[in-house]
């Protein structure tokens, strides 16, 4: 008799700990961050019902819409798998594309990190959208502060 409810004990034990182990499986964490510019985009993903929240604002309701369009890129090519995830950007810097791109490049970041099969996918589609772009404006030299990188003053002819 005693044997048999050590037994069920050890069953009961086993279960909880796949219980647990599945449940760390669930709670998964993805912090991934993307970069256009001088705008800087860091997204959280988790297992969830497949929200997308850009600076607390749901995605539905970016601005302007070509913007909202270019962030519904990765999650449309996600397909299933986005729709499994809740995912929150914020963003800072830059203007309104360069923040668009850079959250739009940490989605699909956040994305891989659940499913690797979508890498290929996504860099088949458009590179950015796994690989920053390392081009950055030339700064500004001394004594032409309001002329850009290379810009020199004007010379005669005559």
């Amino acid at each position: 008799m005693d044997a048999q409810l050590a037994d069920k004990a050890e069953i009961k034990q086993k279960g909880k700990k796949e219980e647990q182990a599945e449940q760390k499986k669930k709670a998964k964490i993805v912090h991934t961050t993307g970069q256009r510019k001088d705008a800087v985009a860091r997204a959280t993903a988790v297992h969830g019902t497949g929200k997308v929240f850009v600076n607390s604002k749901p995605l539905e309701l970016v601005e302007p819409e070509i913007a909202r369009l270019r962030l519904m890129e990765p999650i449309a090519i996600a397909g299933d798998v986005a729709r499994t995830l809740n995912i929150d950007v914020s963003v800072s810097g830059g203007g309104v594309m360069g923040q668009a791109d850079a959250a739009r490049q940490a989605i699909a970041l956040a994305l891989t990190g659940f499913d690797r099969k979508l890498k290929s996918q996504f860099l088949e589609y458009d590179r950015t959208l796994m690989v920053a772009d390392a081009r950055r404006n030339e700064p500004h030299k001394p004594s032409r502060s309001s002329a850009g990188g290379r810009r020199h003053k004007q010379r005669s002819k005559r």
